[in-house]
């Protein structure tokens, strides 16, 4: 579904990823890690096609994006959903306007087939539509501003494939196991493939089996949560050490469920 091919990629010169090469399978789920400003974002700039490599291929669903024509490109983000660190809502517009919004500008569907299908996408992640459609997104806390950007984007697009940037940042423990509890109903119910860039070590073991790290704009280990813990890579070490502890308890607790 997904597959970067040596990328190089630079701004203003200032090397920011270095031979990149990985590839996410359909309904394949797979999280980033890595240190801030490791490129870790960056990586899904490329996949949106908003950003190009200066060297190496970026291929979504069989075509490298940077290669195609705008109207191309448009027809293959209308299978990515994007969900960014802030949820990036709309604050002048309420809940189901921002909900809505691709389908009041880009479809010819009647205000009340858009309400029923907003009202339906909201109840699927977990909120309730009679309480929070008037509301504005400033009104919400921070959990349901993200859910409520999950479910612009399920609207949005019909995705095939989910990318979250830092989805849980600045949360609070119930509202990250409310957004967590929602990544993984897309991945099971839906069978959406998924790439989430976090640094939070308990959010990626229990989002995916399979860890990329980056570090300084490289690929550093590529594997499962048992290689991860083996790795002997000293850039891998040196970004694991200081959540040594809490990172070996999450592997003892997953290691004992199966």
């Amino acid at each position: 579904m997904i597959e970067l091919r040596g990328v190089h990629f630079a701004y203003n010169e200032r090397p920011i990823l270095r031979n990149v090469s990985f590839r996410v399978e359909d309904s394949e789920s797979v999280v980033i890690l890595g240190p801030s400003g490791s490129g870790k974002s960056t990586i899904l700039r490329l996949i949106l096609g908003l950003e190009c490599p200066q060297e190496g291929e970026v291929i979504v669903d069989h075509r490298d994006i940077c290669h195609l024509d705008i109207r191309t490109k448009r027809q293959i983000r209308k299978k990515i959903g994007m969900v960014f660190q802030d949820g990036a809502l709309f604050d002048s517009l309420n809940v189901a306007e921002n909900v809505g919004y691709y389908l009041l500008e880009h479809t010819n569907a009647s205000l009340e087939e858009i309400d029923a299908r907003v009202r339906e996408i909201l109840g699927f992640v977990g909120l309730k539509p009679d309480e929070i459609v008037d509301v504005l997104p400033e009104q919400l806390s921070g959990g349901m501003q993200r859910r409520v950007a999950i479910a612009r984007a399920l609207l949005s697009t019909d995705p095939q494939i989910m990318l979250y940037d830092e989805p849980t940042t600045g949360l609070d423990p119930q509202a990250t196991s409310k957004v967590l509890a929602l990544i993984q109903k897309l991945q099971s119910e839906r069978s959406i493939s998924s790439i989430v860039v976090t640094h939070q070590i308990a959010d990626a073991v229990s989002l995916s089996r399979r860890f990329i790290v980056i570090v300084d704009g490289a690929v550093a280990f590529d594997g499962s949560l048992r290689e991860l813990r083996d790795c002997p890579d000293p850039r891998v070490q040196s970004f694991l050490g200081p959540f040594k502890e809490s990172f070996d308890e999450v592997v003892r607790q997953e290691f004992m469920r199966y």
